[in-house]
C-alpha cells in the first residue's frame, strides 16, 4: 500500500511541476529572451547552436525542459560548474524569457547520411 502512495505523491509532483512550467512558459517574452541570451552566446551561441564542445545546443529545444533544467541548476538539484554559477542570478521570469526565446529558435533536420 505504502508502494501505491509514493508513486501517487511522485505523479502528483511531476504534475505539479509540468503545470508551473507551463505557466511560467506561457508568460514568456523571446524579444526580452534574446537580450538575456547575450550572456549565454559565448557558450551557447546567439542562435542556439553551441560554441564550446562541452556546450549543448540550445536552438528548437522544448521550453518546459529549458525552465525545468534552469530551475535545477538555479536551485542545486543539477550540478554544472558555469551554469551553476550563471544561473543563480536568474529570476524566475529571466529563466522563463530565456526558454521562450531557445524554443523559438527554428531548427531544419536534413536527411540522415546514408
Amino acid at each position: 500500500m505504502l508502494r501505491g502512495r509514493t508513486g501517487f505523491a511522485s505523479v502528483t509532483a511531476c504534475a505539479a511541476i509540468a503545470v508551473a512550467a507551463a505557466q511560467a512558459a506561457a508568460a514568456a517574452d523571446v524579444k526580452a529572451g534574446r537580450q538575456k541570451a547575450l550572456q549565454c552566446q559565448t557558450c551557447h551561441g546567439l542562435d542556439g547552436q553551441a560554441k564550446l564542445p562541452d556546450s549543448p545546443n540550445l536552438a528548437g529545444q522544448n521550453e518546459i525542459y529549458l525552465i525545468k533544467a534552469l530551475k535545477d541548476y538555479h536551485s542545486g538539484a543539477r550540478q554544472n560548474e558555469m551554469m551553476s554559477l550563471v544561473s543563480r542570478s536568474l529570476k524566475d521570469e529571466d529563466i522563463a524569457d530565456l526558454a521562450a526565446y531557445y524554443a523559438a529558435i527554428p531548427v531544419t533536420i536534413g536527411e540522415p547520411p546514408k
